[in-house]
């Protein structure tokens, strides 16, 4: 399937626009990576544990999104946006990663 952020195909014809197809996840980090975290944060540099969360969510979200279009009959999706939120419900953090697109039936 096609996956692009562009909301056009250069040489390549669109037959049909299917609809909107979105995915979501949302992934809590534990106590003890929040802490690391936050070491990380305070001396600087990059937070691995974060970014593998992030990227963890983004395919869960992704693959989401691909399925749905998958249902619908499309075979490829255009002008995906992503969208990064971190959620404090009380103690903890919550990563949250939602993807949205239009699935199209493109000419194969």
């Amino acid at each position: 399937m096609l996956l692009t952020t562009t909301s056009s195909l250069e040489g390549i014809k669109i037959q049909r626009y299917i609809g909107i197809v979105t995915g979501e996840a949302i992934l809590g980090t534990n106590f003890f990576k929040d802490i690391f975290a936050g070491i990380t944060d305070i001396i600087g540099g990059r937070s691995a544990t974060y970014e593998k969360e992030l990227r963890k969510a983004k395919e869960i979200a992704m693959t989401e999104m691909r399925e749905e279009a998958q249902r619908l009959g499309a075979n490829a999706i255009i002008g995906i946006d992503l969208d990064y939120e971190e959620i404090s419900p009380g103690q903890g953090t919550m990563l949250m990663v939602s993807v949205s697109g239009t699935a199209v039936l493109i000419e194969a």
